[in-house]
């Protein structure tokens, strides 16, 4: 998988895709969607869709895929590349979140959650395929918070496609399964390869598995906080993982506010747009309504 457009940049999003197989656009096609990287503290969160025509389901469930949680990343990379030689009916496409974007996100002034986020992608990824001229009649999705609003929420966007989202999706449902090795696979390679826009010097790139209770990880995160400026943009810094190690290990920020004698004799902003006795400042017509002799008509 070439990860180079999310090398140059790993601040933001990145989608990348297959070429679409030409049976799926004249044939009615089956889409899954599925995701890897929800929970975890550090790198990536990987959203994928994988398609194929109905008539080549069987061939696709042929080549063993399976839940990608349940396979070794050999095994992954393995099925990925027979996805791969099999151009001619399996598409798919991918959508990487950076744990930067993901935590301005949800720590916004206007809060945009994880679920939400998650959502929104998937609901993108459809359309991005709808929009390549993907032949999408069928989606099953993985769920994420309850299956049932979810559905409601994706037919409502999809009304002419039959929509089904499941919990354990990716275990039920071959084109989802499909659909999270590929995301796997994509989430793999990117936190291997993930480049530091900080520059560390010698920075340790063994911090287990990226998930807020391994040992490994929070001892990662306590050696690479900065006093200052906080963690590295691969740091979800929204976690309360990362939150709480910042409370321990960075420096207090004490912000100076006002004193109440700093206070005296300061008008309210108020004062400048009505009338406040004594303070409030007089009215002038402006030059425009002088030189003409205009004034305003208070009663017709």
């Amino acid at each position: 998988m070439d990860l180079s457009e999310l090398e140059r940049d790993n601040t933001g999003r990145c989608r990348l895709s297959s070429p679409v197989p030409a049976a799926c656009r004249k044939e009615p096609c089956v889409l899954g969607v599925d995701e890897a990287g929800r929970g975890p503290v550090l790198g990536p969160m990987v959203y994928a869709i994988c398609y194929c025509p109905l008539s080549h389901l069987a061939d696709l469930e042929a080549l063993k895929v399976a839940d990608s949680k349940t396979l070794l990343e050999s095994e992954r990379e393995r099925l990925f590349a027979k996805m791969e030689e099999n151009r001619d009916f399996v598409g798919w496409a991918l959508d990487v979140l950076s744990p930067n974007l993901i935590s301005t996100s949800m720590l916004g002034r206007v809060k945009y959650n994880l679920n939400s986020l998650s959502h929104d992608t998937a609901t993108g990824l459809i359309q991005y395929a709808l929009d390549q001229g993907v032949n999408v009649t069928q989606v099953f999705v993985d769920t994420v918070g309850m299956p049932e609003t979810y559905q409601a929420r994706l037919q409502q966007s999809f009304p002419g496609i039959e929509v089904t989202v499941k919990a354990k999706a990716d275990a039920l449902y071959p084109v989802v399964s499909a659909a999270s090795i590929c995301a796997k696979v994509a989430r793999d390679q990117a936190v291997k390869k993930w480049k530091f826009v900080e520059k560390l010097q010698d920075s340790d790139t063994d911090y287990g598995s990226g998930y807020p209770n391994d040992p490994k990880t929070k001892a990662w995160l306590k050696e690479h906080v900065e006093p200052v400026f906080g963690f590295p943009q691969f740091v979800r810094f929204s976690w309360r993982t990362a939150q709480t190690i910042l409370e321990k290990e960075a420096e207090d920020v004490i912000w100076e506010d006002s004193t109440p004698e700093d206070q005296e004799g300061l008008r309210k902003i108020t004062s400048y747009f009505l009338n406040e006795g004594s303070q409030a400042r007089p009215r002038t017509s402006h030059r425009y309504f002088l030189e003409r002799g205009l004034e305003s008509a208070t009663s017709l």
